[in-house]
């Protein structure tokens, strides 16, 4: 099989390439480059420039490259910017989705693997999301990557499309340091940037009705996710997803923002205290994976634990940050 990539040059999609690639599977990046690195994909992977909602280069790179399944992770993230600008989401994410899924069925592919999101659940209210927990996504972003299963769950019965989808919890860490996540969105890079500015790591809430106040989430490094991708792709080349399957893919362990930032600080050393500022909107206090659908029907499990994500995510900072 030649599996193409959507995003493949990023801080996920690289390290699905990776991963596969260093399998033995046969891979093909896709990317805009509005966020992803080419020096992160290995010579083994070929990489062409350009967007999902672009119909006509989707074609060209099916027929060019044999592409015989898909793995989509190319969309737009950031739940903030999905708040302020929720058309260009809907477009980006949804639309770059059905413009995929219209050139896979005219292609006759046959293999679909969706790259989703725990923020379909919401806040759940419940201390540890299924599957079957209901949805109620609090932001654009969550709303377009639960539209998204829709439509590849649709798309698949329309045309015979195996399918599975990936519902990411909080995802860390680096495989190598040249794989390190670059951006300041997520909790990890966000404290490492405070304090290379020589400032406090900061807390948003202290009130929530957990253990020490502060919200719990679940934490997936990044080379455990790059092997679910790899799980799923194999289950669907074996022919083995029976039409759509939907697993969570985290640790099941929940870990708070205090407990997180003070490995941090034991990890890079510098424990200062953290600022607690006022909750965010839309801040779920607990938001913790049951992992078990994973296991049984991929055989994946998470291996690696919180010191792990964050050991690896700082030597992958300080190689970008001169560190």
């Amino acid at each position: 099989m030649t599996w193409l990539i959507t995003g493949g040059a990023g801080y996920i999609g690289a390290h699905a390439a990776r991963a596969m690639a260093d399998a033995g599977e046969r891979v093909v990046a896709l990317d805009d480059l509005s966020a992803g690195n080419p020096t992160r994909l290995p010579a083994t992977v070929p990489l062409v420039h350009g967007s999902s909602l672009d119909g006509g280069l989707l074609k060209q790179v099916f027929a060019e490259h044999g592409v015989t399944g898909v793995v989509h992770l190319a969309a737009r993230k950031q739940v903030a910017e999905s708040v302020a600008r929720p058309t260009y989401y809907y477009r980006e994410n949804v639309g770059g989705l059905a413009t995929l899924l219209d050139a896979v069925a005219e292609a006759g592919i046959r293999r679909f693997v969706f790259s989703s999101s725990a923020a379909v659940y919401g806040d759940p209210g419940t201390d540890l999301i299924t599957e079957d927990t209901p949805c109620a996504p609090v932001n654009p972003y969550g709303e377009t990557k639960l539209t998204g299963e829709w439509l590849v769950r649709a798309a698949g019965a329309a045309h015979g499309i195996d399918t599975v989808c990936l519902r990411y919890f909080n995802v860390a860490g680096a495989a190598a340091p040249e794989l390190a996540d670059t951006g300041v969105f997520n909790i990890v890079p966000m404290v490492f940037d405070r304090l290379t500015r020589d400032e406090a790591p900061r807390i948003f809430g202290d009130d929530y009705p957990t253990p020490d106040g502060t919200c719990i989430r679940d934490y997936i490094h990044v080379a455990d996710l790059a092997e679910a991708h790899l799980a799923a792709a194999r289950r669907l080349a074996d022919g083995g997803a029976d039409g759509d399957l939907t697993v969570n893919i985290g640790r099941g362990e929940g870990v708070s923002v205090r407990e997180l930032v003070t490995v941090i600080g034991e990890v890079t050393g510098d424990r200062r205290p953290a600022l607690v500022e006022g909750r965010r909107p839309g801040d779920a206090p607990r938001v913790v994976a049951s992992a078990e659908r994973a296991t049984a029907e991929l055989g994946w499990t998470a291996r690696r634990g919180v010191r792990e994500m964050v050991d690896s995510a700082w030597r992958g900072w300080q190689s970008h940050h001169g560190g």
